[in-house]
């Protein structure tokens, strides 16, 4: 199999790549379909029932809108790596990592700002290098590998936190640039991680629907070897990816710092499960080489939605994590529909 053949045959199976003229059964195939519809009827949903108590307003729409920005920042890069066929949960603990990195080197030792960032960039980066490492150079799974990396960055989070300040938390006051850069509020409440949030979106949407590496990611997760006979560098390949999510969980981490002007060593688990959640709803197969960009992005929108929404309705806001296990079984089985409705009317045209 040469790498053109692997173009055309793995890219418009799981992405949105446009064929010459209108197919009912490709419209079907497009994973991003079913996430919109779902966010299209969760969003009528909560905005019936919480029409009477804002949910409709500008600040009602930011607070759902800030909320998918801290895991959408992250779900796209979860996402590639899904459709490629592996996974990382070490995010939970990247992103305090990063937060504590960020407000121990400014915060603490009084470093400038640019300083802090690299340093945190860098160590998120070497995180997601070794986690690439571990997958390609042993048969672990990416899931064991990454559990591993989870509670050893904990760990050591909280260890040299202790050792270097003697506290789990630390105060950051960051200039006037940064906090507009990175932790701040615009236009009837928006932070400032919602344009990163579709600033990243709209980056690899290029990457993954436009770009020749994007034909590489679905060969990667529909057929390995494959892919690593038709000369794609599948090692090096999974080692970036890796270093893409934890490069983007520092980002977020960084975000909700200079928000907060604070951080802690808290390992965020609920973070791990709202991605996988959101990148599971927006139509990314758990075994790989299907999911596109926008349908993780309108995934990780109706989780927020559902999240936040609650809140704006006469419902126990207790029930949210019901709703989000019932939304999660439909949406895989919807996806599921979607995908055999698709191949049923593509055989009745081939016949």
């Amino acid at each position: 199999m040469t790498d053109s053949s692997i173009a055309s045959t793995s890219r418009p199976a799981g992405s949105a790549a446009s064929s010459s003229g209108f197919s009912l059964g490709g419209l079907f195939r497009r994973p991003e379909v079913g996430a919109f519809m779902g966010m299209v009827l969760v969003f009528i949903f909560f905005s019936y029932f919480g029409y009477d108590r804002n949910f409709l307003t500008p600040f009602g729409t930011s607070s759902w809108v800030n909320a998918a920005s801290t895991v959408g920042i992250i779900a796209i890069p979860i996402g590639f790596l899904m459709i490629a066929g592996e996974l990382d949960i070490s995010i939970g603990a990247v992103v305090p990592a990063a937060k504590m990195s960020i407000a121990i080197a400014c915060g603490f030792y009084g470093l400038p700002i640019p300083v802090g960032l690299a340093i945190t960039f860098a160590i998120a980066a070497f995180i997601g290098w070794v986690n690439g490492m571990l997958v390609t150079r042993t048969n672990v799974p990416s899931l064991i590998v990454t559990l591993a990396t989870l509670f050893a960055v904990s760990g050591l989070t909280l260890f040299l936190s202790l050792l270097l300040t003697d506290t789990t938390s630390q105060a950051l006051t960051s200039p006037a640039w940064a906090k507009t850069l990175f932790g701040d509020y615009h236009f009837w409440g928006f932070q400032s991680s919602v344009f990163w949030w579709i600033g990243l979106a709209a980056l690899l949407y290029f990457l993954l629907h436009v770009s020749p590496w994007g034909n590489w990611i679905f060969a990667l997760g529909g057929d390995q070897e494959s892919a690593r006979n038709a000369g794609i560098p599948t090692d090096r390949l999974k080692i970036a990816l890796f270093i893409l999510a934890s490069l983007t969980a520092a980002l977020s981490g960084v975000c909700e710092t200079v928000l907060s002007n604070s951080a802690t060593t808290t390992t965020n688990f609920a973070l791990i499960f709202n991605t996988i959640i959101a990148v599971v709803v927006g139509g990314v197969l758990l075994t790989g080489g299907f999911g596109t960009v926008a349908g993780v992005f309108f995934g990780t929108a109706t989780l927020a939605i559902v999240q936040q929404g609650i809140g704006y309705t006469p419902f126990d806001r207790n029930l949210s994590s019901l709703i989000i296990g019932v939304m999660l079984l439909i949406a895989v089985l919807m996806n599921d529909t979607f995908r055999n409705m698709a191949t049923s009317i593509s055989s009745g045209k081939k016949k």
